[in-house]
């Protein structure tokens, strides 16, 4: 099993400053490598086929409606699931001194994620957007293994840190998260771009409500 995460959003909290209201984490499972390289493959075509470089990133916050829509029917096809978990940072709900440190609210979020991914997880090989420090990256490593240990089965087999500018599975887990973060908002075209993802959605879920 393959296992990509990305995220959107920011982990600030002065939202009336410019920060983000969710801080939102996709999680995008392939079960089969196979069909995960054929996804892959896919999504370098597109490329092609839209007269890009390339060397081009397929970051949903910044492409086009054109693009984002010719992404998502590239892949729909494509047998994968995914879980995610939007974190709301209204300063209203979310209070606990372990919220004001970056590194600990990204921790909580892939936590929460992955401990909601528990049933289907096994032997994952992990790849997550490379971020932070050497030191930051192996302490998540070890995170998300103690989220996800059971005595006798092997939930994560490795954690791989890697750039998601190179890599178009990682790109993929990016556009999971920025349309899930923009249907937990309703803002324009969530809807549409929803449609193409809802089918493969084994949960999503809002907290603090």
């Amino acid at each position: 099993m393959l296992a990509f995460i990305d995220e959107t959003g920011d982990t600030g909290l002065k939202i009336t400053e410019g920060s983000s209201r969710f801080f939102t984490i996709a999680l995008v499972l392939f079960e089969d490598h196979d069909e995960a390289e054929a996804c892959d493959q896919r999504i370098t075509l597109l490329r092609r086929e839209l007269s890009l470089n390339p060397s081009f990133e397929f970051h949903f916050r910044h492409n086009s409606d054109k693009i984002r829509k010719k992404f998502l029917e590239a892949i729909h096809p494509y047998s994968f699931q995914y879980l995610g978990f939007a974190l709301n940072k209204n300063p209203k709900k979310l209070y606990g001194p372990g919220f004001s440190v970056k590194s600990s609210m990204y921790q909580f979020t892939c936590g929460t994620v992955f401990e909601n991914a528990k049933p289907y997880l096994s032997q994952a090989i992990v790849i997550i957007d490379a971020c932070g420090s050497d030191t930051f990256q192996s302490e998540l490593s070890k995170y998300l293994r103690r989220k996800t240990a059971e005595t006798g089965y092997q939930r994560i087999k490795k954690v791989k840190m890697q750039s998601s500018h190179s890599n178009n599975l990682l790109q993929l887990a990016d556009y999971v998260a920025g349309v899930i973060n923009r249907k937990v908002q309703g803002k324009k075209n969530a809807t549409e771009y929803y449609r193409y993802l809802s089918i493969k959605e084994v949960s999503l879920r809002v907290w603090p409500d």
